[in-house]
């Protein structure tokens, strides 16, 4: 039976139903990355593909001041329609972001935003760490997969763990809004300004 915690996390990345995501673990005997994969075969995913497919023309710019006056951050969030934009909920969510910008310090907003000599000198530093340890080829590919995984974690705004939850991402924050709304929401930019 698949673990509570396993399916809402992917829900949260996929936008699949519950039961779907239920499922699908259980057909990939929990494997994570195997479920993932039998929701794309089943077609699950369609909806949440032709939604990142979608143009987010809309939207607004949200911006936080910390109660100590001396940080700040300031997000665009944007979304298909007006009528999103202008909810409580989208608010909310802007707001949400901003605070885990505040408090977080991300550098980039996406693993895709990291300059290629920053991803290659982690690497190195990895590298360095791993020699001499004697372990095989394939084992240290994946060490170091995860260790590019965590570096994300750290700096990519996405990918780091929402501050007030840490079972989902700021990524699988914006995918449980996109699953409630239907619409692609996305953050354009961010900055945090601090004194």
């Amino acid at each position: 039976m698949a673990d509570t915690q396993a399916v809402v996390k992917l829900r949260n990345q996929t936008g699949a139903g519950m039961q779907d995501c239920k499922k699908a673990l259980d057909e990939a005997n929990g494997d994570y990355e195997k479920a993932i994969d039998v929701l794309r075969q089943k077609g699950e995913l369609k909806a949440a593909k032709k939604i990142e497919e979608r143009v987010a023309k809309e939207g607004i710019v949200y911006s936080y001041i910390h109660s100590n006056n001396k940080t700040g951050a300031m997000i665009a969030l944007a979304c298909e329609t007006d009528f999103v934009a202008r909810t409580e909920d989208f608010k909310n969510l802007a707001h949400e972001i901003s605070l885990q910008v505040v408090a977080m310090m991300p550098d980039y907003l996406n693993p895709e935003d990291v300059p290629a000599d920053i991803i290659e000198r982690e690497k190195n530093v990895y590298m360095e760490q791993l020699k001499g340890e004697g372990k095989p080829a394939n084992i240290i590919e994946k060490i170091m997969t995860g260790k590019l995984e965590k570096f994300y974690a750290d700096v990519c705004l996405v990918k780091q763990q929402y501050i007030k939850d840490d079972s989902i991402t700021i990524e699988g924050l914006i995918n449980q809004f996109i699953a409630k709304t239907g619409e692609k929401v996305q953050i354009t930019r961010f900055v945090r300004f601090q004194i």
